[in-house]
């Protein structure tokens, strides 16, 4: 099993968060199918103000190539991102473009 971090913002709006959160109540069936058939076991997304993370545990399956590749070749993935960025927006710094940024571990006990 692998384990990834990844980070992304929201728009500071209350409105858009409340929206944002109730799309990951009960997200679209093909959006749940997509990121289990790539090797995605568990994935949780916490937020805290506008900043979210998500922590992805994966099998030996999972690369981020291949699911890219994945979800560029799904329309129905590619109209829940184009949707879902309404509601977030790019960390600072973060390449042109670039949506959920992976982080680094710097620490384990």
């Amino acid at each position: 099993m692998k384990r990834y971090c990844l980070l992304l913002d929201l728009k500071n709006d209350a409105q858009l968060i409340a929206e944002y959160e109730a799309y990951h109540e009960a997200i679209w069936p093909e959006i749940h199918e997509s990121i289990t058939s790539e090797g995605i076991t568990n994935m949780e997304i916490y937020r805290h103000g506008t900043r979210l993370v998500m922590l992805m545990e994966t099998d030996d399956s999972f690369s981020f190539d291949k699911k890219g590749a994945a979800d560029a070749a799904n329309p129905k993935v590619q109209e829940w991102e184009a949707l879902m960025w309404k509601y977030q927006q790019a960390l600072p710094g973060a390449p042109e473009g670039a949506k959920w940024m992976l982080a680094d571990k710097i620490f384990q006990l």
